[in-house]
């Protein structure tokens, strides 16, 4: 697997595990939970960041690459 790929699959999975933490965090709403589980989606935030920039400047990177090489 390519490190593309893997980046994308990684961003993947991320994006479900954050969804499944901002439900959780409804779940919390209702007192059920303590307080610091508002912050756990925050993780995962951080990383589908890190992920995301990396897809987002990749495309510019191939570009800046072609012409170097042309």
């Amino acid at each position: 697997m390519t490190w593309n790929k893997w980046v994308r699959q990684s961003h993947r999975w991320l994006s479900i595990t954050f969804t499944l933490t901002v439900a959780i965090c409804f779940v919390a709403l209702t007192g059920i939970l303590p307080f610091w589980v508002f912050y756990v989606p925050l993780v995962p935030l951080f990383l589908l960041m890190f992920t995301g920039l990396y897809m987002f400047v990749l495309p510019y990177a191939a570009k800046r690459r072609a012409a170097v090489q042309s």
